[in-house]
C-alpha cells in the first residue's frame, strides 16, 4: 500500500544543511500495525509527516496506493490529508474553544457537518469511553481522554491510514496502554493501516512491524 523507496530529507540551517533522513527504503502492508522506532532526533516523525504529505522529500520518493505524493498537487494533496489519512499527535491539538463532539468534528467543519456525522462521531465518543464527556472542553478532559478525543477524530473520517506520532508520549502507562488498545480494536474494526512514531516499545507485538532508525538510517526491520 505505501512504499518508500530511497527517501531522503535535509533542512538548512545557519551551518549548512541537516540531514535528517539517508536514503530510507521500506513499505507498509495495506492493514497492518506498524512502529517506527529509534532515538530523539532519528528521523522517526520526519518520515511519518512525509508519508502523511505534510512535507516532502529532499530525494527519493513516497507512493501510496499507486499514487506519488509528490506529484500530487496542493490541492490533490490536501485532499489526500482530509480523506485518506488520519492523524493522533502527542500534543492532541484540540481546539480549547469547542467541546469533544466538536473536536471530533472539526475534519468536516468545512464541508459541513450533518446529523449522521455528528451521530456517528458521538458514537465513536462513546466507543472510547467518553459517554459522560461529550461538551467537556479541553481543560476539563485528562489527558488520556483528550488522546481519546484525538483518536475519536483520526478515525471518524475512516481513513485508509492512520497516521499516530508519540500518541503515548504525555501520557502515563496505564493511559498509555488504553490508547494503544483503541488504536489495535479501531484498525481491526476498520481495516486500516496503522503506522505509530513511538520510542516505548512495551505495547509492542510479535505480529507488528517493527522499523528502526538511527541517524537517518534504516537500521533493522522485522
Amino acid at each position: 500500500m505505501i512504499e518508500v523507496r530511497n527517501v531522503t530529507k535535509s533542512y538548512r540551517s545557519g551551518a549548512g544543511n541537516v540531514d535528517v533522513l539517508r536514503g530510507v527504503t521500506c513499505e507498509f502492508v495495506e492493514g497492518s500495525c506498524s512502529f517506527i522506532l529509534g532515538p530523539s532526533g532519528s528521523g522517526k516523525s520526519t518520515l511519518l509527516y512525509l508519508l502523511g504529505a505534510l512535507d516532502l522529500p529532499t530525494s527519493g520518493e513516497i507512493v501510496f496506493g499507486g499514487r506519488s505524493l509528490g506529484k500530487l498537487s496542493a490541492g490533490q494533496q490536501n485532499l489526500f490529508r482530509r480523506h485518506e489519512v488520519g492523524f493522533v499527535f502527542q500534543s492532541f491539538n484540540l481546539l480549547k474553544n469547542l467541546d469533544a463532539l466538536n473536536n471530533t468534528l472539526v475534519p468536516f467543519i468545512a464541508e459541513g457537518c450533518t446529523p449522521e456525522l455528528r451521530r456517528r462521531a458521538g458514537e465513536l465518543l462513546d466507543r472510547v469511553g467518553l459517554q459522560n464527556r461529550w461538551h467537556h472542553r479541553p481543560s476539563q478532559l485528562s489527558g488520556g481522554e483528550q488522546q481519546r478525543v484525538a483518536i475519536a477524530r483520526a478515525v471518524l473520517k475512516q481513513p485508509r491510514v492512520i497516521l499516530a506520532d508519540e500518541p503515548t508520549g504525555e501520557l502515563d502507562s496505564d493511559s498509555g496502554r488504553v490508547v494503544f488498545e483503541l488504536l489495535r480494536e479501531l484498525q481491526q474494526e476498520q481495516g486500516a493501516t496503522v503506522i505509530t512514531v513511538t520510542h516505548d516499545d512495551r505495547y509492542l507485538r510479535d505480529t507488528d512491524q517493527i522499523l528502526r532508525l538511527e541517524n537517518g538510517r534504516l537500521s533493522t526491520k522485522t
